[in-house]
């Protein structure tokens, strides 16, 4: 079957046949004909139905047949003079079925792109109104794209509804239901219907040709801003037609389920964002149209589908393993094992290995601090076989890093080497030191402190890595750093800790902090000299925290939307108005932290951007196939404007101008001289 001029009194033979199936199918597909409330009961009702059908041994195939050049012309009959007309809505089998001696005097066919020239040629010739005819035909090549939300699933009806009012509505008529088209171009008149654009056919076979069900999809009449159908509703339509075909199939034999399909069109096989996983259709179409709106799958596809375009960009390390580490199906615990990472801080990476364990610590609990004692501060990062860590380089960096490239030549670490999975947390530190900081915030001149406190808010498992904290002090040799580890999750044996690292010979030794002068809001100060770095630890939420203000707060993959703490902690850090920068594993949690941050605050979150200290690991998740990688991403937090400090209205800059009534420089004495005078009030 061919939508050509010569094969026009076949087509309408074989449409005859064809609508009596079509306008049962239609029918049954708008009305929700056997029960089922909207979209979602239907589908349930469908599957129900073909899930106890007998399994056919002929191979099925889903043929989906474009169509971008031929139109339908609908006219009103032979006669000549206004009258009713047909209209797609009589077409498609809205009305009484329409018998072969209704439809040849309607239909015929035209050809859309000669449609285009010929009124060119018309607006040549004549111009006035026949130069809108031009600018339509403009629109109906745009149209005849597909476009992404053209139709949504659970919609299907949608397009022909709008193409039968487009196409109905007119005073038209067609010189002659007679008149063949032949090699000339056939031009149409001003007052001529706009031909009906078929989209695109689905049509349902078996091996051996039999038509076992079709589907028509409108794409709008020519000229018209119809919408054309998007992958997502071609894939509900052809779901709904494969359904309704096994239940009453078109051709011989009785209702049947294919043991095998075959589809036509690569796209339906992804119609989606192909993010989330799902345990079958109907979870699928229940998630499309959950509500409200924006928690929906329809609302969020998009914008998964963008994440998941960041799939390679992301992978894009230069490790000599990043193939094997950033394939969806990575086995984390087969790449620990073959390099004998079964120890030491590697044991945190995995589920089946028992974590470090010190004489008399139950194991499991994670290591504490008694294992940071005086010797190698790597040796919790080495494997079974040979160091993994080379000595520190004798000359500091001789500038700042940007990627794991540079910083492994500079340490003298190979591309084999796995350490960026553990040295991910520091090197998250430095490139906000020495990159982000002074990009979002060149007032606080950061690069050049010489000692910097810095709050790990809301800290777990980098606590449990602390030691890897040292690169630091080998990063930033000249900078005093204090890092204070801040979470309800932190364990309560270690709360209100104090402790130094200190550089000795080749090693480190570690000091204990002064008792209660290392405690918060004790008002006592311990100035850490360079190269050492000072560890605190306060066992609360970030909001309970009392004591001085930092230089810079950090979190890694903090997750605002999975604890309730955060909708307190978040207006803390808005009070203080430090720069503050978190770490997310995905896109996704990046934007779940920008709806948190505007509804605890009123304010927002910077634009996220790829960590190039990310970790190499590609993690995996249950219900979802979106690339996370442990410190993906990084933003900052925006914070909202204080009050009074937007746009003035013009009164209130005055009063500063006019004269005061007392002078401003016997009011700077005044102030030098309140302390006597409060002085001589407590004597009293």
């Amino acid at each position: 079957m061919e939508f050509v001029s010569g094969y026009r009194d076949e087509f309408l033979d074989f449409a005859a046949l064809l609508f009596v199936w079509f306008r049962k199918f239609a029918s049954e597909r708008g009305a929700g004909v056997g029960g089922g409330n909207g979209p979602e009961g239907r589908s349930r009702l469908m599957e129900a139905q073909v899930r106890r059908l007998p399994p056919d041994p002929a191979l099925w195939v889903l043929h989906i047949l474009p169509n971008h050049s031929v139109g339908i012309s609908l006219g009103q009959g032979a006669k000549q003079g206004p009258g009713p007309g047909l209209g797609a809505a009589r077409l498609l089998g809205d009305e009484p079925l329409l018998c072969l001696r209704d439809l040849s005097p309607y239909v015929s066919f035209v050809s859309l792109e000669d449609g285009e020239e010929e009124e060119d040629g018309e607006e040549e010739g004549t111009g006035g109104e026949e130069g809108e005819l031009e600018e339509e035909g403009e629109q109906a090549t745009t149209s005849r794209e597909p476009t992404q939300d053209a139709e949504t699933p659970g919609e299907p009806d949608d397009a022909e509804e709008e193409a039968g009012e487009d196409s109905s509505g007119g005073d038209t008529r067609e010189d002659g239901g007679e008149e063949e088209m032949g090699p000339e171009k056939r031009s149409r008149k001003r007052g001529d219907a706009a031909p009906l654009h078929l989209a695109c056919l689905l049509l349902v076979t078996d091996e051996h040709g039999t038509i076992l069900g079709i589907d028509l999809l409108m794409g709008g009449p020519q000229g018209s801003r119809g919408r054309a159908i998007g992958a997502e509703g071609l894939a509900q339509r052809a779901y709904t037609l494969l359904c309704h075909s096994m239940a009453c199939p078109m051709g011989a034999g009785d209702p049947r389920r294919p043991r095998q399909l075959t589809v036509g069109d690569p796209q339906l096989h992804r119609p989606q964002c192909g993010a989330v996983l799902y345990c079958g259709e109907t979870c699928v179409w229940a998630d499309w149209r959950r509500r409200p709106d924006d928690v929906s799958h329809r609302f969020w596809c998009p914008r998964l589908a963008a994440f998941m375009g960041r799939a390679g960009e992301l992978a894009a390390l230069p490790f000599t393993y990043t193939a094997e580490v950033t394939s969806e199906m990575f086995n984390k615990e087969a790449f620990l094992a073959s390099r004998g990472l079964t120890r030491g801080y590697w044991t945190r990476l995995s589920m089946l290995l028992p974590g470090p364990v010190a004489p008399g610590y139950p194991p499991g609990n994670g290591p504490p601090l008694s294992l940071l004692l005086s010797g190698d501060p790597y040796q919790l990062l080495q494997g079974d076989g040979p160091p993994l860590m080379p000595p520190v380089p004798p000359d500091p960096p001789r500038g700042p890093f940007g990627s794991w490239q540079d910083y492994y030549a500079w340490r003298g670490l190979g591309l084999d080497s796995p350490l960026a999975v553990l040295l991910t947390y520091p090197l998250t530190v430095y490139y906000v030191i020495t990159h982000l900081v002074p990009q979002s915030f060149p007032e606080l001149n950061i690069q050049n402190k010489q000692s910097l406190k810095i709050h790990v808010v809301e800290a777990g498992k980098e606590f449990d890595l602390i030691m890897v904290f040292w690169e630091l002090s080998v990063l930033l040799p000249h900078v005093a750093l204090e890092l204070q580890f801040v979470g309800g999750a932190l364990p309560p044996e270690n709360d209100q800790q104090h402790f130094t690292l200190q550089r000795d010979g080749s090693g480190v030794s570690v000091r204990p902090g002064s008792g209660v002068s290392a405690r918060p809001g004790s008002g006592a100060k311990e100035k850490g000299s360079r190269r050492d770095l000072q560890i605190k630890v306060s066992a609360r939420p970030y909001h309970l925290l009392q004591g001085p203000k930092p230089d810079l707060v950090i979190g890694f993959n903090s997750g605002f939307g999975l604890k309730d703490t955060w909708l307190s902690s978040l207006p803390r850090l808005q009070s203080l108005r430090v720069p503050a920068f978190f770490t997310e594993s995905s896109e996704y949690s990046c934007v779940v932290d920008e709806q948190t941050m505007a509804e605890a605050t009123g304010g927002g979150t910077s634009p996220p951007q790829p960590n190039p200290f990310r970790s190499p690991f590609r993690l995996r998740a249950a219900d979802n196939c979106m690339p996370w990688y442990c410190n993906a991403f990084i933003f900052h937090l925006v914070y909202k404007p204080p009050q009074g400090s937007g746009i003035r209205p013009a009164p209130r800059p005055a009063p500063p101008v006019p004269a005061p009534t007392v002078p401003l420089v016997p009011a700077r004495r005044r102030r030098g001289e309140k302390r006597p005078s409060r002085g001589g009030r407590r004597r009293r």
